[in-house]
């Protein structure tokens, strides 16, 4: 039934968004430059990694060495207005109808944390990763890592379909609020350095 659901609503709603979907793009080429889409490896269902879209929000500034400066020198108020509406998203409903995301569930992190989780924080990918989640509607960038993954495991515990629902009528709240855009100090949160703990 989630999958079904996940695949129905989120072809609707390319095909609604699609003029939005259009504008958008035409805009980060304008602004930002090519690529459109940025892809990234992340770890999905099973630890299985796969390739998650999302619209570039940051240019590609280098420093002397080739190397990328870091994201608050790199983030546009164009591109932080993509993040705080949540508009850069929009790509990973393709995300959902190949099936390797799904609209509710965890977050989808970077490859490398793969490792640092212990055996608790790890129960996050026992479902397909999400557009949103129980923690992205709990704080989202705002909150600890800690209580981030504690989020994400009551999720996973917990999920059903009303709840999910409740998720995604949550999340439009936060799209129109923009609460938890980022942590302190950080465009968006700082790197998770490991729970201390053997996984």
């Amino acid at each position: 039934m989630k999958r079904l659901f996940d695949f129905t609503s989120a072809f609707i709603g390319l095909l609604v968004l699609s003029p939005v979907i259009i504008v958008v793009a035409l805009l980060i080429r304008f602004k930002l430059g090519s690529p459109i889409l940025f892809t990234q490896d992340r770890p999905g269902l099973n630890d299985r990694v796969f390739k998650m879209m999302k619209f570039r929000s940051m240019l590609d500034a280098k420093d002397k060495q080739g190397n990328l400066l870091p994201d608050e020198q790199r983030m546009t108020k164009f591109g932080a207005f993509l993040r705080s509406t949540s508009l850069d998203e929009l790509p990973g409903l393709f995300n959902v109808l190949k099936g390797d995301m799904s609209l509710v569930g965890p977050r989808p992190l970077l490859v490398q944390y793969l490792p640092l989780y212990n055996k608790e924080q790890a129960r996050r990918h026992n479902v397909r990763p999400g557009i949103t989640g129980w923690a992205q509607v709990n704080g989202r960038n705002a909150i600890s890592w800690e209580d981030k993954f504690k989020l994400d495991v009551w999720y996973v515990d917990n999920q059903s379909f009303w709840l999910d629902i409740k998720i995604l009528l949550l999340t439009v709240k936060k799209v129109f609020v923009r609460e938890g855009i980022s942590a302190d100090g950080h465009v968006t949160i700082e790197p998770f350095k490991g729970s201390g703990h053997e996984r």
